[in-house]
C-alpha cells in the first residue's frame, strides 16, 4: 500500500539522531580524562557498571526467552495471538536494552573528562556533562523511531487490505511496547536497587558512623555506589524513556487507525503518520536546543538551572509551531484543534517540570525548609519531606486532569456528547498530546542523563583529591543533577499517565480483534445485535458492563491501586536487605583492614560492588514478574470489565504515588546538600547528621520505587493489551 511521503522524515530523522550521538561521543572521548588517578577511579566504575550489565542481561535473556516462547504458542498452537507478536517483542526489548547499553557506556567514560574539564571551568564541565547525556537522549529517541520505522515498513508489506490494514498493523506494533517495558522495569528496579543498596551502606557507615566525607577514598561502598549511578540512573531511565516514548507514539497510531476508519485510507493513513512525523521533527528541534546549553563561571544554582531550562524551552516553544506545520502539511481534519492538543502535551510537561524543580531545588523554600528541620533532628526532617512529598502530587495530578480534558475537547472540536465518533477523535487528541510531551525527548532526557554523570564526576575529584574549588564546581554541577533527574522523573511520570490512557483505548481494540479471532463475532448492546468489527467504543463498554456498578470493574481496580503499593513495598524491601549487607560489609573492612581509615590502606572496592550485584539479580526477579503475572491473572479471572479496572487504578494510585516518592527522595537529597554549602552549620553539624538520614530514607523513594512505577503502569497497560486475546477466550468471568 502507498505511504504517505513525510513517512520518510521518520527513518531519516532516527539516522540523523543516531549520528548525532555518535559524534557527541566521539567528541566526549577526545577530552583528556585527567590524572593517572582519575583514570583509575574512572576505570573501577566502568568495569563494575559493565560487569553488571552482563549479569542483568543473562537474567533479562532468560525471562525473554520464556515469554517469547509463551507468545509463540499462543499465536501458533492455540491461535489467540497475532504471528507476528513473539518477534515484534523481541526487538523490543532488544532495542531497549541497547538504549539503556550505549548511555551506560558514555557515561562511564563520560564522568572522569567532566572532573577534569571542572578542574579549568564550569562551562567546560557542564558541556561534556551534558552532550555525554545527550547521548542518551539522541540513542534512546533514534533507537526508537528506527525500530518504528522497520516494523511499518514491514507489516505494510504483508497487510493490503485497505479496510483493516492499519489496525492490524500498529495493534501489532504495539506489542513490541510490551518487550521494551519488561527490559525497562528489569533494568529499572535492578539498577535502582543496585544503586540504593550501595548509596544508603556507604552513607550510614562512612557519613553518619565514621565521619567521613561523601565519595571519600577511604570508604569501601563507594565505587559500588558510582556504578550504581550508572547503571540505575542511566541504562534504567534511557531503557524506561525509550518504551515510553515508542508507547506513546504506537498508541496513539492506533487511536488514529481506529479513529478515522470512517474516513478515507488516505486520511487514515495520516493520523498515523502524525505521531511519527511530529516526533521525528522533535529529533532536530532537540539538536537545536541541545547546543543553547551554555553557562558562565561562579554561576549561581538559579542560572545553571535557567541554562538548561533555555535549551529545554527553546525545544519545545519550536515543536509548538511546528506541529501547526506538520498536521497542516498532512492535511489532517480539524489540524487546528490536534496542534492545539500537541500544545497541550508540551505545556504540562514544563509546568510537571518547573514544579518538580520548585520541591526538589534547594533554591526554593519547600527544600530549604527540609534543610532547617535538620536543626531538630532526623525525625522532623523526614517528616517535612514526606509531607513535602505528598504537597507536591496536587499541581502533576491537576495538570495531568486538566491536559486530558483540552486536548480530549480539542481534537474532537469540543463535543461534549459522548458519541462515538467523538469518543475516537478525542482520544487520539490524548495520544498526541503524550507524544507532544515526549517529542522533545532528545534534550529532555540529555538533562535527566547528565545528573549522574556529574554525580560521578564528583565522586572522581573527591577521590581524586583535587581541591576545594573543583570539588566545589562538580559539587555545583551535582546538586543541579539531582534536580534535573528529579525533574526528568516527573516529566516520565507524567507522559506515563498520558500514554497509559491512550493505551487503554488500545486496548479496547485489541479486544476487537481477539474476539473476532475467536469467532465471538456479536456484542449485545441494549438488546440489539452488532457484529464485533463494526461496534463503537461505546458498544464495548456496554457489551462488557464498564461501569462503576460492575463489580468486576471495581475490584480490578482495588488491585490495581494495590498493585502499585505491592510494588513499592517490595522494592522498597529488596533495598533494605541489600543495604544491610552493604553495611555489615564496610563496617567488617573497617574493622578488620587496619589502616582504612588513616589512608593507609586501600579499601576492598570490588567485594562491595559483588555484594550490590548479587543482591540486584536476586531480588528484581519478584516484584518484575508480579508486575507481568498481576494482569494476566486478572484477564483469565475477572474478564476485559476487570482489566479496564486494573489499569484505571493502577494508573491513578501509581501515579500519585510516584510523584510524591519522586519529589519527596529528591527534596531531600538537596536539603542535604542546602546544609553541604554551609547553611544551619554546614558540614559535620547536627542538621548535617540529619539531612544525610533524611536522604539516606529518600534514596529508594526517588530511584527505585517511585521511577519504576511508571513503568509499572505501563507494562500492565502492554501485558493486557498483548494477552488481550486470551482474557477473550479464556477468562471465567
Amino acid at each position: 500500500m502507498n505511504i504517505h511521503p513525510l513517512f520518510w522524515l521518520v527513518p531519516v530523522a532516527s539516522v540523523v539522531a543516531l549520528t548525532m550521538a555518535w559524534y557527541f561521543f566521539r567528541s566526549m572521548m577526545k577530552t583528556d580524562e585527567g590524572t593517572p588517578r582519575m583514570k583509575e577511579i574512572a576505570l573501577y566504575v566502568r568495569k563494575g557498571a559493565m560487569a553488571y550489565l552482563k549479569q542483568q542481561y543473562k537474567v533479562v535473556f532468560i525471562v525473554f526467552i520464556v515469554l517469547a516462547i509463551l507468545f509463540s504458542f499462543m499465536a501458533y498452537v492455540l491461535h489467540v495471538q497475532n504471528p507476528w507478536v513473539p518477534f515484534a517483542f523481541l526487538t523490543g526489548g532488544f532495542f531497549s536494552g541497547l538504549a539503556g547499553f550505549f548511555g551506560m557506556k558514555t557515561a562511564t567514560y563520560a564522568s572522569g573528562r567532566t572532573a577534569n574539564a571542572a578542574r579549568k571551568s564550569l562551562d567546560g564541565g557542564l558541556k561534556v556533562a551534558f552532550r555525554s547525556g545527550a547521548v542518551m537522549g539522541l540513542v534512546v529517541v533514534g533507537l526508537g523511531l528506527l525500530d518504528i520505522a522497520i516494523w511499518f515498513l514491514l507489516l505494510n508489506a504483508f497487510y493490503t487490505d485497505e479496510k483493516t490494514a492499519l489496525i492490524t498493523i500498529t495493534t501489532t506494533m504495539l506489542t513490541f511496547g510490551m518487550g521494551a517495558s519488561t527490559q525497562a522495569l528489569f533494568a529499572r528496579v535492578g539498577g535502582g536497587i543496585y544503586t540504593k543498596a550501595a548509596d544508603v551502606g556507604a552513607d550510614i557507615v562512612g557519613k553518619v558512623e565514621a565521619d567521613i566525607p561523601e565519595d571519600d577514598p577511604r570508604n569501601p561502598a563507594t565505587i559500588a555506589d558510582n556504578v550504581g549511578d550508572n547503571v540505575g540512573d542511566v541504562a534504567g531511565m534511557g531503557a524506561d524513556l525509550y518504551e515510553s516514548y515508542c508507547g506513546s507514539i504506537l498508541s496513539t497510531a492506533a487511536l488514529g487507525a481506529t479513529a478515522f476508519i470512517s474516513s478515507s485510507y488516505d486520511m487514515q493513513m495520516r493520523a498515523v503518520i502524525a505521531p511519527m512525523a511530529i516526533a521525528a521533527v522533535g529529533i532536530f528541534l532537540s539538536l537545536i536546543g541541545i547546543f543553547l546549553v551554555r553557562t558562565k563561571e561562579g554561576a549561581s544554582m538559579r542560572s545553571l538551572l535557567k541554562s538548561l531550562s533555555l535549551g529545554t524551552n527553546v525545544s519545545a516553544v519550536l515543536i509548538a509551531v511546528a506541529a501547526f506545520v506538520i498536521l497542516w502539511s498532512l492535511g489532517m481534519e480539524n489540524w487546528i484543534g490536534l496542534s492545539f492538543s500537541v500544545i497541550t502535551g508540551l505545556a504540562a510537561g514544563v509546568i510537571i517540570g518547573q514544579a518538580t524543580e520548585y520541591y526538589t531545588s534547594h533554591s526554593y523554600k519547600p527544600t530549604k525548609d527540609i534543610s532547617a528541620a535538620g536543626q531538630t533532628g532526623a525525625a522532623t526532617v523526614i517528616i517535612k519531606g514526606i509531607g513535602t512529598g505528598m504537597i507536591s502530587t496536587c499541581i502533576p495530578v491537576l495538570t495531568i486532569g486538566i491536559a486530558i480534558i483540552l486536548s480530549y475537547l480539542c481534537a474532537n472540536g469540543f463535543e461534549l456528547e459522548l458519541e462515538a465518533a467523538s469518543i475516537s477523535h478525542g482520544l487520539y487528541g490524548i495520544g498526541i498530546a503524550a507524544v507532544g510531551m515526549l517529542s522533545t525527548l532528545g534534550i529532555t532526557l540529555a538533562t535527566d542523563a547528565y545528573g549522574p554523570i556529574a554525580d560521578n564526576a564528583g565522586g572522581n575529584a573527591e577521590m581524586s583529591e583535587l581541591g576545594e574549588e573543583v570539588r566545589h564546581r562538580t559539587d555545583a554541577l551535582d546538586a543541579l543533577g539531582n534536580t534535573t533527574a528529579a525533574t526528568g522523573k516527573g516529566f516520565a511520570i507524567g507522559s506515563a499517565a498520558l500514554t497509559a490512557l491512550a493505551l487503554l483505548a488500545s486496548y479496547i481494540e485489541e479486544v476487537k480483534i481477539a474476539m473476532k479471532e475467536a469467532g465471538q463475532t456479536i456484542v449485545n448492546v441494549s438488546g440489539q445485535v452488532v457484529n464485533a468489527a463494526d461496534a463503537t467504543i461505546p458498544d464495548f463498554m456496554n457489551h462488557f458492563q464498564v461501569n462503576l456498578m460492575n463489580p468486576r470493574v471495581l475490584v480490578g481496580a482495588f488491585i490495581g491501586a494495590m498493585a502499585a503499593f505491592l510494588f513499592c513495598g517490595l522494592t522498597m524491601e529488596a533495598v533494605g536487605r541489600a543495604a544491610q549487607k552493604m553495611v555489615v560489609e564496610v563496617r567488617r573492612q573497617f574493622r578488620e583492614i587496619a589502616g582504612i581509615l588513616e589512608g593507609k590502606a586501600t579499601p576492598d572496592y570490588g567485594r562491595c560492588v559483588e555484594i550490590s550485584t548479587r543482591a540486584a539479580q536476586h531480588e528484581m526477579i519478584v516484584p518484575s514478574v508480579l508486575a507481568i503475572i498481576i494482569p494476566i491473572a486478572t484477564g483469565l479471572i475477572l474478564g476485559v470489565a476487570g482489566v479496564l479496572g486494573l489499569l484505571l487504578g493502577g494508573l491513578c494510585a501509581g501515579f500519585t504515588l510516584a510523584v510524591f516518592m519522586a519529589n519527596s527522595g529528591g527534596a531531600w537529597d538537596n536539603a542535604k546538600k542546602n546544609v553541604e554549602e554551609g547553611n544551619f552549620g554546614g558540614k559535620g553539624s547536627f542538621a548535617h547528621k540529619a539531612t544525610i538520614v533524611g536522604d539516606t530514607v529518600g534514596d529508594p523513594f526517588k530511584d527505585t520505587s517511585g521511577p519504576s512505577l511508571n513503568i509499572l503502569i505501563k507494562l500492565m497497560s502492554m501485558v493486557s493489551i498483548v494477552m488481550a486475546g486470551l482474557t477473550v477466550a479464556w477468562s471465567l468471568l
